[in-house]
């Protein structure tokens, strides 16, 4: 078999068989690469504040990097635009926040635009209901400036059965929208703040420092055994030709000394 192997068309056949392997070898490291690229944690500095309109624009989706991002704006709370949610964690404990409207100021870059603030975390419905009235006697347009943590806006939630209907338990943008008053074709951004300063008769929300979490592709991880198998068989395929070859000849070579005797 060893003759077979060292013919002339066999050794070309097995050029051409590495070199098909080589690629799919170097396929297989480049979506190697792309898992361990994926998987990389990438450092944000969260907890140096920007300005809002330099961390996100409004009306349209947020970018990945403003999650979590401590941002400040300046601008004016719509009193009376108070909405309670539901069945909040705090530090482990169920309860209720209270969201405002926040009118942001106008500036150069940023048209004047909206964006809901969670303004704390009251234990009880009544104790949250004692600050939304008092937020909602509060004096219109009196300028403020707002600090906390950016929050993509969250999917709306059907209540329970069991439940007032009119509940909500998410924060969502979407849903906050068809309650504020006088809410037009106005800018808003997609998502909430967190205020860092807990508003009267509440208790200040706990925001963490988000984790930067990275996970493995196994997608990639898959691909490249694909490729390392394809590579494998591309030798494999020219040694099975080969061998067919030499058992070609070999049963000839057998028909031939029979037909001699």
């Amino acid at each position: 078999m060893i003759k077979t192997m060292l013919r002339p068309r066999w050794l070309l056949a097995l050029l051409l068989a590495l070199a098909i392997a080589a690629a799919f070898a170097l396929l297989g490291r480049w979506q190697l690469e792309r898992a361990i690229a994926s998987g990389e944690v990438v450092e944000r500095s969260t907890e140096t504040v920007q300005p809002l309109a330099s961390a996100l624009q409004p009306d349209g989706p947020p970018r990945e990097a403003a999650t979590g991002q401590l941002v400040t704006t300046d601008g004016s709370f719509v009193p009376g635009d108070e909405t309670l949610i539901s069945e909040r964690l705090n530090d482990g404990d169920s309860g209720f926040w209270v969201v405002s409207r926040f009118q942001t100021a106008e500036t150069a870059a940023v048209p004047a635009s909206t964006i809901a603030v969670a303004r704390g975390w009251a234990a009880t419905e009544a104790e949250a209901r004692v600050a939304m009235e008092e937020l909602s006697a509060q004096a219109a347009e009196q300028q403020q400036r707002v600090t906390g943590r950016f929050v993509p806006s969250e999917a709306p939630a059907i209540p329970d059965a069991a439940n007032d209907p009119q509940s909500q338990t998410t924060v969502s943008t979407a849903a906050l929208i068809n309650q504020w008053t006088d809410f037009t074709d106005q800018s808003v951004y997609a998502g909430y703040i967190v205020d860092t300063d807990a508003a009267p008769n509440l208790i200040a929300i706990d925001s963490p420092v988000p984790g930067n979490d990275a996970s493995i592709n196994w997608l990639n991880i898959f691909y490249a055994l694909e490729w390392a198998v394809f590579a494998g068989f591309a030798v494999f395929l020219w040694y099975r030709l080969v061998r067919d070859d030499w058992e070609r000849q070999t049963e000839q070579a057998a028909i031939d000394a029979a037909e001699a005797v």
